[in-house]
């Protein structure tokens, strides 16, 4: 090999040497690694009805009268009494829109009348109207209490007539009522965000 052959093969070698080095710098690339964690806070949901969860305990109306005239702890004319539900959000972060409903009464007596904050209704399903409304997650007291009062009169009507015709569906209810029942279900949805 003649030493022009051995200079120009050198040259070659030099050059790729050369040419790999500027071309790696080319193509090479910045790289860094960051690493985060994703999180968030999620609002906690409180909501509970008599204290209970999950469902409402039963409201025996025997058991909420003020009057120690009951036979057999059994309702009749002349008694009445008082129940609360107790709507409680103590504790949600978010805001409930709450719904108290009365469903499937059955068998009661025509006489006994409910109450609510000073107005009289014929029925306990009827109060589903006035028993809604929203606890805002800012309020400072986030639990609601509904007194109700029932009452079956001793006498009702204002004449005569009006109380023996009364007296007479009283007796009927008796003799073909045994058990008055209705369903209590009270519901809270989240107040959906603005």
């Amino acid at each position: 090999m003649t030493k022009k052959k051995k200079i120009i093969i050198a040259l070659a070698i030099l050059l790729g040497i050369l040419s790999s080095f500027i071309g790696g710098q080319v193509y090479s690339k910045y790289v860094a690694r960051v690493k985060g964690e994703g999180i968030a806070q999620v609002a906690t949901w409180q909501f509970n009805v008599n204290g209970q969860e999950e469902q409402v305990q039963t409201i025996n109306l025997q058991s909420t009268s003020n009057n120690q005239t009951l036979v057999n702890n059994k309702i009749a004319p002349g008694t009445s009494g008082k129940f609360d539900i107790i709507i409680d959000a103590t504790g949600s972060d978010v805001g409930i829109n709450y719904q108290v409903d009365f469903r499937n009464e059955k068998n009661k007596p025509t006489n006994l009348k409910f109450s609510y904050n000073g107005t009289e209704y014929n029925s306990i399903t009827q109060l589903t109207q006035v028993l809604s409304g929203t606890i805002n997650s800012n309020e400072q007291e986030k639990r609601k209490v509904f007194p109700i009062q029932w009452n079956w009169k001793y006498q009702t009507g204002s004449t005569p007539e009006e109380i023996t015709a009364n007296d007479k569906i009283d007796t009927q209810d008796a003799k073909n009522i045994s058990n008055y029942e209705f369903d209590i279900i009270v519901s809270g949805t989240q107040v959906a965000p603005n």
